[in-house]
């Protein structure tokens, strides 16, 4: 089994990149870097969800 092409799987990897930032911002103590990180993880697994349904 060969690996996948990077250029051909850039749509699964955006959403998940978005998903991991949102996450980090979200375990950060402070109140806006967690209210951003907590709109970047929704929207990072919404985006993911839109992806994977295509």
């Amino acid at each position: 089994m060969a690996l996948p092409f990077w250029p051909d799987a850039w749509n699964e990897i955006e959403p998940s990149a978005l998903i991991l930032v949102g996450f980090v911002l979200f375990i950060v103590p402070e109140p806006a870097s967690s209210t951003l990180g907590a709109g970047l993880l929704l929207f990072g697994i919404a985006w993911w969800f839109y992806e994977w349904g295509r």
